[in-house]
């Protein structure tokens, strides 16, 4: 089998690469373009691409992509790349007759007041939170293709909604990245400086859901193996928290000891993020196997090393 990984050398790509080498694929058969070479939101590199490459799988994971603060400076951008990114490579794997799609699309598609856990059905029941709903609803656009190919050509293509990811070898820069590896950061940073205390946006009552990324590979390296039909599929690791919780976990495991003051001004996001994962379970066997602390302390372990 022959794949095509987009996002390959990524934050999440990275560990679904590693996945599929542990599973005794040559790597000779792992195509990563790179953005430097391809612009996947042209549709001639693109056609190219899937032509010289003639994967059997396209595992779909590039994205523009960031936290609230990239989402709200972004809308435009991270509407026409992610929507661009994948209406090409839909529509060259199928032209080539590729065999599978896998799209990987984004817990930002739910709308905002979904009820909780948030189960596939309610995708629909509403507008996304506003302040990443371009990003989420290019991706939601996606299913539909996904889906519509299927019914008018045939095409095997599969659609994955993964809560909001963490782990080893995330974006860190403060400018652009998610809670989490922003919230390493900033409590590293004040510990070694013996800062007073840090700043947090929002009021911390928002609640998210989390998965360590080596949960995520190996979610979507079992739907590309056994799944295979048309509705979309949560991976999560059904655990809710409160980013005021998760805060003072994330400083308790950093050793920041001083005061966390949060800043009401900036926005809190979608209400609450938490995930059905029943349909994982039952159709490809998954579950996440990491705890949210030992994800946290292996990831707080990764950027120490990183940054000494």
């Amino acid at each position: 089998m022959r794949y095509l990984i987009t996002g390959g050398a990524g934050f999440l790509g990275s560990f679904v690469t590693e996945k599929l080498l542990q599973r005794g694929v040559d790597r000779d058969n792992i195509i990563i373009p790179r953005r430097a070479q391809c612009d996947l939101t042209h549709e001639a590199p693109v056609a190219d691409l899937v032509g010289k490459v003639k994967p059997d799988i396209i595992i779909h994971l590039a994205a523009e992509v960031g936290g609230i603060g990239a989402n709200r400076e972004n809308p435009g951008r991270f509407f026409f790349a992610n929507m661009a990114m994948g209406l090409h490579l839909i529509e060259q794997a199928r032209i080539h007759k590729i065999r599978k799609f896998v799209q990987v699309g984004t817990i930002c598609a739910y709308p905002k007041f979904t009820p909780v856990p948030f189960k596939e059905d309610d995708l629909w029941n509403g507008f996304p939170e506003e302040t990443n709903a371009p990003y989420g609803i290019a991706k939601k656009a996606l299913l539909t293709m996904c889906q519509s190919y299927r019914q008018q050509y045939g095409m095997n293509a599969i659609y994955l909604l993964p809560v909001n990811l963490y782990g080893p070898r995330d974006n860190f820069d403060l400018k652009s990245s998610h809670v989490i590896p922003a919230l390493i950061r900033k409590c590293i940073e004040a510990r070694r400086r013996n800062a007073g205390h840090i700043e947090a946006w929002g009021t911390g009552s928002a609640s998210r859901e989390f998965l360590y990324v080596e949960d995520a590979a190996e979610g979507i390296i079992l739907a590309t193996e056994k799944y295979d039909k048309p509705e979309p599929v949560n991976l999560g690791a059904s655990r809710e928290i409160t980013i005021k919780a998760l805060t003072e976990l994330v400083a308790n495991l950093s050793g920041f000891k001083g005061q966390i003051q949060w800043d009401p001004s900036k926005p809190d996001g979608q209400p609450r993020r938490c995930l059905d994962t029943t349909r994982a379970k039952e159709q490809f066997n998954f579950s996440s196997q990491t705890s949210l602390e030992d994800g946290l302390k292996k990831t707080i372990a990764w950027y120490e090393q990183q940054n000494p």
